[in-house]
């Protein structure tokens, strides 16, 4: 637990970081932000975790509101957004889209300016379609912008992306948040072997932004990532341009192999996680966009044999023992497919999810931070001013 004169010395640190471009703006992407922005995410995170440790309240909002709007299902990352905006002072509004008047045909111009009369911040997950995720993010951005402009909004609504189709920034930042805690420091990084694998699951279409956001993000701190997939597995290929690219410019590697096994030889780090091929993907958005539902269901069950052929790709306790010391740390965004606990076979067997709970759990727990975060820099021009009137002033959260 971090002591107050610890947090006065971290906000101190915060002024030397550049978020200028970060107020009053949107969070897209994490390869969109700059290593300060990054940074900064990180160390109000911390802050704002050790602030609530020492019961200092972080309440900068008298009023407003937190809009979700969730259009696939959550749990984790729908309650991270409620717990971020009341952390802030704000209150959280679910839209439900089944029984708005977009069920109707109301635009999403329409609705978005209505919507964000008294709002601060909108959160979105829309991750289920390739190509539609993150084109609607933008357009309810561009109608907010527009509505500030026009004057119908008093104030202009950050929106966060809680999941799009092609990243999740708020978990591999909590993700990443953890590994930095985990190995004592972000200096601790670099030459740390990652192994973002794919593993098996009895579902079908589970997105791919998280692998990629993984090797998104964890290639910019000098560590060495391998993605490893079953051929046909393949994430978006400018995605993997990024990671590429972030490799280089970090000092460390970026490689795709095709088998669990290599990935997870000496690795420090293993994040075994299903997820759908890209080809899979593009052509369910497709079906659905045509109304071709008959279809879909007959794409569903290829997509599931094709699935089962690779069942012996879980993460076992075999494999662990290959890992760094046979101590590498397990990670998972949750919930995990375990095998003889929520599915016959699946992505982890059960001896080794149990073994990493309580750190998958503490993993889970960062994600509100980052959030709350998010929604701090882009509120406050100054952020590490703000923070420290918050800490001098010593408001208790609980009375």
């Amino acid at each position: 637990m971090k002591d107050t004169a610890t947090i006065r010395k971290m906000i101190e640190e915060l002024k030397g970081l550049k978020t200028q471009n970060m107020y009053l703006n949107d969070f897209f992407h994490t390869w969109k932000e700059s290593d300060d922005e990054i940074s900064a995410t990180f160390a109000v995170a911390e802050i704002l975790r050790a602030m609530r440790e020492q019961n200092i309240s972080s309440k900068v909002f008298d009023s407003g509101l937190g809009i979700s709007i969730f259009r696939d299902n959550s749990t984790r990352t729908r309650f991270s957004f409620a717990s971020a905006c009341n952390m802030l002072g704000l209150e959280v509004q679910d839209l439900d889209e089944k029984t708005s008047q977009i069920a109707h045909g109301e635009t999403v111009r329409e609705t978005a300016n209505m919507v964000s009369f008294m709002a601060d911040v909108i959160g979105i997950r829309d991750d289920m379609y390739i190509g539609k995720g993150h084109a609607y993010m933008k357009e309810v951005a561009h109608a907010v912008q527009e509505g500030y402009d026009d004057g119908v909004l008093e104030q202009r609504p950050t929106l966060v992306n809680l999941q799009c189709d092609i990243d999740h920034p708020t978990q591999s930042m909590a993700d990443l948040l953890h590994v930095i805690n985990h190995f004592g420091g972000v200096e601790n990084l670099k030459g740390k072997k990652v192994a973002m694998t794919w593993a098996y699951s009895p579902s079908y279409g589970k997105p791919l932004s998280v692998p990629q956001g993984v090797i998104g993000l964890f290639t910019r701190f000098g560590m060495d990532v391998v993605l490893a997939h079953p051929e046909g597995y393949n994430v978006m290929p400018e995605i993997e341009e990024v990671a590429a690219e972030n490799a280089r410019k970090s000092g460390g590697s970026y490689t795709r192999v095709n088998s669990m096994a290599e990935a997870f030889k000496d690795a420090d780090i293993v994040y075994p996680k299903s997820w759908a091929p890209f080809a899979v993907m593009e052509e369910r958005t497709q079906l659905v966009g045509d109304g071709k539902f008959d279809e879909l269901k007959d794409l569903e069950k290829r997509c599931l044999l094709n699935n089962a052929k690779f069942k012996d790709w879980e993460c076992t306790e075999e494999l662990m023992a290959t890992t760094n010391g046979g101590k590498a740390l397990y990670m998972h965004c949750l919930p995990a497919d375990i095998s003889g606990v929520s599915c016959k076979e699946g992505e982890v067997a059960a001896s080794v999810f149990e073994r990493y709970r309580v750190p998958l759990y503490k993993e889970a727990s960062y994600k509100p931070y980052i959030i709350a975060a998010m929604i701090f820099l882009a509120k406050f021009r100054n952020p590490a001013d703000k923070l420290s009137e918050l800490v001098e002033a010593a408001q208790k959260r609980i009375i």
